[in-house]
């Protein structure tokens, strides 16, 4: 399976075009969230990217609601589908997704989780399935530009305890483009530009 996997668009109507034509290139389109900015031009980033009619996974991020984006993409990209805290199987392949700022964040228009709530949304996060979240696990891909690490606690332990065949998130911008592993799984912070993977 190849995914293209990409976050935090941030209304770039421009970029989501881009990202239109590489998915044509893709068996899976993964969104790890913050389509929208402070919850504004939302709908108008979820139609830029309707174009894709390769099947699509969506988080929410901090910048949108589960419930905003779930009904955006209903009525505006029919291919897309939403998780937050459940899971989707695509070609055999196991996606689990769980969006939202995590831990909570300092802003009072954020869409966060607590780390206990985040760690129960993960339970059933498995060995076999990528992950796509929009907060980093603490201490990987998670460093502000003043070095302090902003990842969820809850995510890094059950990345540690399923071990997935990946993960991906966004969120902290200044790392975006960032590698590391935990245990024998890729974490990756994407960033908006895409980026493909080959999962077998």
């Amino acid at each position: 399976m190849r995914i293209l996997a990409f976050s935090d668009l941030h209304r770039d109507l421009d970029q989501a075009a881009t990202l239109v034509g590489m998915a044509a290139d893709a068996d899976v389109v993964i969104g790890a969230g913050d389509f929208a900015s402070m919850h504004q031009g939302l709908e108008e980033t979820i139609a830029a990217l309707s174009g894709i009619e390769t099947p699509a996974v969506l988080v929410p991020g901090n910048n949108e609601t589960r419930d905003a984006l779930a009904t955006a993409a209903a009525e505006l990209w029919p291919s897309a589908r939403v998780l937050h805290g459940d899971s989707a199987e695509i070609d055999g392949q196991t996606i689990f997704g769980l969006g939202a700022g995590i831990p909570v964040t300092p802003w009072d228009w954020s869409f966060d989780l607590r780390e206990e709530e985040a760690e129960a949304a993960l339970e059933s996060l498995d060995s076999g399935a990528v992950l796509v979240v929009h907060s980093p696990p603490r201490g990987h891909c998670d460093a502000s530009s003043d070095g302090i690490h902003l990842g969820s606690t809850a995510i890094r332990e059950a990345i540690e305890r399923a071990q997935p065949k990946l993960a991906v998130c966004g969120h902290i911008h200044e790392a975006w483009g960032q590698t590391s592993t935990v245990g024998a799984t890729e974490v990756v912070n994407l960033g908006p530009s895409g980026r493909y993977f080959e999962i077998d």
